[in-house]
């Protein structure tokens, strides 16, 4: 069966589809508890109350067939009459009809009761809001039996229609504020995006539900991370101007005084030589930065202790002089990260280490809910106030390390720092206990 002509007229924005679903059950189940209501409320109660009325009617009629004159007629039904609240009017001076208003909803019930309950009723007119007058025929003619409405009915049955009718325009209004509420923090999600997918930011706070809050959270992650890796571009392209303008200056001075009617000193081929490595290694580092090589193999359960062991003894068989100082929790738990990117950013770190003081010391801790590799060296350590700005790539604190110790970029911080980050983690610089350098924490969860 073919739905299109559906999928047409349903509303195209959230706001009117989330009204659809939350009003058109409530209308729904408004309707039927209202026609349910009046079938089995008002129509049982009516029928029952005018039965019980025929029945004094048939009583004045039967008083009134049984007399001899029309005088008589009068005095024996008035005395039946009054007790039993009923006016009566003999002869009737009224047309003789039966009508009832379109919203009087029990009105239909009264007059099918009456007329064929009661013999001689001929005609039952409701038009009279209050009263109900009966005709009915006798042997004297036409007559009119007049009581109140109450009597055969439930008093004002509209006033059901009304309660549902307030109550529900009033849950409404109430439902109407509630899902603006909800729904003012997706259209900021959606105005923050869309802006940002024109190049603007615009401020923006999660609000609003659990799960709106965790996707504008995400959101504000997503476009931190963006605006991180471009800004990290840029450095880049700063960099790669700024670090290769060195040996390239070295090469065109190099290569302009090498001889003409001779062959070159063997000593300026080899620094020229040393300056193309240099250059090479600083555009590999570079090169694996911007791939950002971290985020490519999907995270997998990996006993997480037995994994740092594995670096270490790598690094001491590299020659690195490293040990690991210290295991805490258990030895065969298990932690889910990126084996590769995890692995790149311990070895980043050791090889921080060695480089800018004599040794490193490994210590790893699995918590019940966090994995921590943390990496101790014995060098000069950096200054509190410059460890945020030792993170960011292409940074090289000349005053905290000795350039001459190593060919660095700047970049083993920043790649270990957005590897933890990457994990959902963090990278931490923090004053090393042991060994008085500095000691880098990378923190992720399990």
């Amino acid at each position: 069966m073919n739905f299109d002509w559906l999928k047409r007229i349903m509303p195209r924005g959230l706001y009117g589809r989330a009204a659809l679903i939350l009003f058109l059950p409530v209308v729904a189940v408004t309707i039927v508890v209202t026609v349910v209501f009046l079938q089995r409320h008002f129509e049982d109660v009516t029928r029952q109350m005018t039965g019980s009325m025929t029945r004094e009617i048939t009583l004045v009629a039967s008083r009134i067939d049984s007399a001899p004159d029309i005088e008589a007629a009068r005095d024996m039904a008035m005395r039946e009459a009054v007790p039993l609240g009923l006016r009566l009017v003999l002869p009737a001076t009224e047309p003789i009809r039966s009508y009832h208003e379109f919203y009087d909803l029990s009105g239909r019930v009264v007059i099918e009761e009456l007329l064929s309950r009661v013999a001689q009723a001929r005609a039952v007119d409701l038009s009279q809001r209050r009263e109900v007058r009966v005709t009915l025929g006798g042997k004297f003619g036409p007559y009119q039996l007049v009581f109140q409405r109450t009597r055969v009915s439930a008093s004002n049955p509209h006033q059901l229609l009304v309660l549902m009718i307030g109550t529900s325009l009033l849950m409404t209004a109430i439902a109407t504020i509630f899902l603006r509420n909800q729904l003012r923090p997706i259209k900021r999600l959606a105005r923050a995006a869309e802006e940002y997918g024109k190049g603007r930011i615009i401020p923006y706070r999660p609000g609003g539900a659990n799960e709106i809050r965790s996707a504008g959270t995400a959101f504000l992650e997503m476009r931190s991370r963006i605006e991180r890796q471009n800004e990290q571009r840029k450095q880049m392209l700063s960099g790669v101007s700024h670090d290769l303008r060195t040996p390239l200056t070295r090469l065109r001075l190099g290569l302009s005084m090498l001889p003409d009617d001779g062959p070159p000193d063997p000593q300026e081929i080899t620094d020229l030589e040393s300056d193309v490595t240099a250059m090479e290694k600083m555009v590999d580092a570079f090169l694996d930065h911007a791939r950002d090589s971290a985020r490519d193999a999907p995270p997998e359960p990996v006993p997480a202790l037995e994994f740092v062991r594995g670096i270490v003894a790598d690094a001491c068989r590299g020659g690195q002089d490293v040990r690991l100082a210290a295991e805490i929790g258990n030895g065969n738990g298990v932690a889910t990260f990126r084996k590769d990117s995890l692995r790149r950013a311990i070895e980043n770190l050791i090889g921080n280490a060695v480089r800018y003081g004599e040794r490193a010391e490994v210590e790893t801790a699995l918590g019940p809910s966090w994995f921590r590799v943390s990496v101790e060296d014995d060098g000069p350590g950096i200054p509190p106030a410059q460890r945020e700005e030792a993170l960011k790539p292409f940074t090289r604190l000349d005053a905290a390390r000795n350039q001459n110790r190593g060919q660095g970029v700047g970049l083993g911080l920043a790649i270990a720092a957005d590897i933890a980050r990457a994990h959902g983690g963090q990278l931490r610089l923090v004053d090393a206990e042991r060994l008085r350098g500095l000691r880098a924490e990378i923190v992720i969860p399990r």
